[in-house]
């Protein structure tokens, strides 16, 4: 059977426009930060503490008073000693600007882990909470994919006076 020109220009045209089109719906704003979110949970649970700090921003800062070097350091701290940590998002959602350059995923964040000790008050303190986490995202460039971490708060969330 011969191929001819126009069959294999054809086929790769319409392979072009498939791709293009699976990028286009993959690089929706609401869709990348739901995957950076989902990222950022799963860096944590395997505690790869150079890609966490890849996904937040230079300027991060939340209602606790954190900046990013402390809130890298307490994340090592207080979740990094469980052998098999996990975390859940329960109904998760995500709401853009109408600029699309910020974005706000809410979701209860659940977390497992065998650990008796320090993980065992972290999960404790997190998992009795009623509210939402709120991951404040911020495009910081033209690239489609290009999202970072600006600010996380829980208004129930208090972390006591003797971890500042």
């Amino acid at each position: 059977m011969r191929v001819e020109f126009r069959t294999g220009w054809f086929a790769g045209l319409v392979l072009t426009l498939t791709i293009g089109l699976f990028c286009v719906w993959l690089w929706q704003p609401p869709r990348q930060i739901d995957r950076h979110a989902k990222n950022l949970l799963h860096d944590i649970e395997q505690r790869n503490w150079s890609r966490v700090a890849d996904l937040i921003a230079t300027d991060y800062a939340d209602q606790w008073g954190n900046d990013r070097a402390l809130v890298l350091e307490r994340m090592r701290l207080g979740l990094g000693y469980g052998h098999h940590l996990r975390l859940k998002a329960i109904d998760a959602n995500c709401k853009i600007d109408k600029g699309g350059h910020v974005g706000l995923w809410r979701s209860r964040i659940l977390i497992e882990d065998d650990d008796p000790g320090l993980g065992a008050v972290v999960k404790e303190r997190v998992n009795s909470l009623t509210t939402p986490f709120e991951l404040q995202w911020r495009h910081i460039s033209r690239k489609p994919w290009d999202w970072k971490l600006v600010r996380v708060s829980n208004p129930e969330l208090e972390i006591p006076a003797e971890f500042d």
